[in-house]
Order: C-alpha cells, then sequence, then structure tokens
C-alpha cells in the first residue's frame, strides 16, 4: 500500500469527509482491519483565507509547498490536496515537490466522462467558477462546462466562505442552491460538478435534479485507489 500525503485544513470539515472516504475505500477493497497509510498535513485556512482575500497567491504557494514537501520527507508517495480552489497552484508546487500529485480535476472528468456525460455544470469558489484551473483541465478532458450568472456566483461563493467553511449549514441555502441547479440543467447541462469540498456538506444526489459528481467524494476514493495500485 502506498502511502497519502493528505494536505487538509481547507477547511477541516471536509478534510473529515476526505479521511472518512478515504479508509471506507480502502476497507471495503481489503477488508478485515485494513485501513488507510496517510500522512496528514492540516493547515491553518485563516492564514490561506487572507492570502486569497488579498490576492497573495504566491504566499499561499509557499505554505502548501512547504507542507508538500514536508509530506513528502515524512514518507508520502503522492500529495492530495482535500481542496479545488488551491488546485490553481498546483503548477508552482509541483516544481517544489518530486512526488506527483493527484488533481482533482482529472479524477472528476473521468468519472463524468465514464457516465457519457460531456456537458456539466460547475459549483465552487469564485476562484474555481471564474478562473481556468479547473475548467481548463476538464475541458482538456474533453468537457464542456457551464459556469453560473454572476449573480448566481456571487451567491454560491457567499455561502461557501460565509457558511459551509464555518460549519453552518443553512436551509435557505440549500434552496438557493437548487435554485442554480435547475437553472444550469434549462442551460443544458447533463450533470453538476460540486467543486468545491464543502458543497457536498449542503447538496445531495437528493437536492438537486441533475446528477452530482462531488468532488471530495470522487478525488477521495481515487486517492485510495491510486494508493492500491
Amino acid at each position: 500500500m502506498k502511502t497519502i500525503g493528505l494536505i487538509g485544513g481547507m477547511s477541516w470539515e471536509s478534510t473529515v469527509t476526505y479521511y472518512q472516504v478515504i479508509n471506507e475505500t480502502i476497507k471495503k477493497e481489503l477488508g478485515g482491519f485494513h485501513s488507510s497509510k496517510i500522512l496528514m498535513y492540516s493547515v491553518d485556512f485563516a492564514e490561506l483565507e487572507k492570502n486569497m482575500s488579498e490576492g497573495n497567491w504566491d504566499g499561499n504557494a509557499k505554505i502548501l509547498a512547504e507542507a508538500s514537501k514536508r509530506l513528502e520527507k515524512a514518507g508520502a508517495d503522492f500529495i492530495v490536496i482535500a481542496t479545488n480552489t488551491m488546485h490553481k497552484l498546483v503548477p508552482q508546487i509541483e516544481k517544489k515537490i518530486n512526488v506527483p500529485i493527484l488533481h482533482i480535476a482529472d479524477a472528476t472528468a473521468n468519472v463524468i466522462k465514464r457516465d457519457g456525460r460531456r456537458k456539466v455544470a460547475l459549483l465552487g469558489t469564485r476562484f474555481t467558477m471564474t478562473q481556468d484551473f479547473i475548467k481548463e483541465r476538464l475541458v482538456k478532458a474533453g468537457l464542456e462546462v457551464l459556469v453560473p450568472c454572476e449573480e448566481d456566483i456571487a451567491i454560491v461563493d457567499d455561502v461557501i466562505f460565509n457558511e459551509l467553511c464555518l460549519g453552518k449549514i443553512i436551509d435557505s441555502s440549500r434552496e438557493k442552491y437548487k435554485l442554480i441547479i435547475e437553472k444550469m440543467k434549462a442551460l443544458g447541462a447533463e450533470g453538476v460538478i460540486l467543486g468545491c469540498t464543502e458543497i457536498g456538506m449542503l447538496i445531495s444526489q437528493k437536492d438537486s435534479v441533475l446528477p452530482v459528481y462531488d468532488t471530495t467524494l470522487i478525488h477521495a476514493a481515487e486517492a485510495a485507489r491510486l494508493q492500491l495500485e
């Protein structure tokens, strides 16, 4: 079994899901008393959020590269970054380490294509929805990506940072997300990517008129699969 180097804490609520899903997958595959070999570096999200707010992405790249180097030194065979938004920094982090990073967009695209879908909606932080670091990777994999209108982008982003990252699950916000997903279906989306690792705390398949692709669950399961290769 390979050792996973998991960078978490962004936020810690979704990192709990990563740990649970990885271990459940290993138990399912190997049975008995088996569990996953994981090294975890949990960052202080307040530092990264402050850097994001100030546009200091180099500061966040330095923090995550240092975390990756420590995990590599401790024996991690590959790195899993437990957040979509920080995948913006993968190219910078990769230059500082010698082990691979399991990219969240690649894992997600593979599952969507396996299901025979090509046109998908993407929900996430404003950075994820408006910038190309996730979308471009999905497009290169052969998918067409739709994002909400500016008003809905603001709603999705606000709920993530001011509610979900603080552990707040509010029913009225779930209803807002459901309406946004309905709009994306009307635009032709065949599925919806929950492209923020916290959204799964609020939205599940029963809340969506579209097939749901939760990047947290997909990324974690793929990490366990890679661990057993």
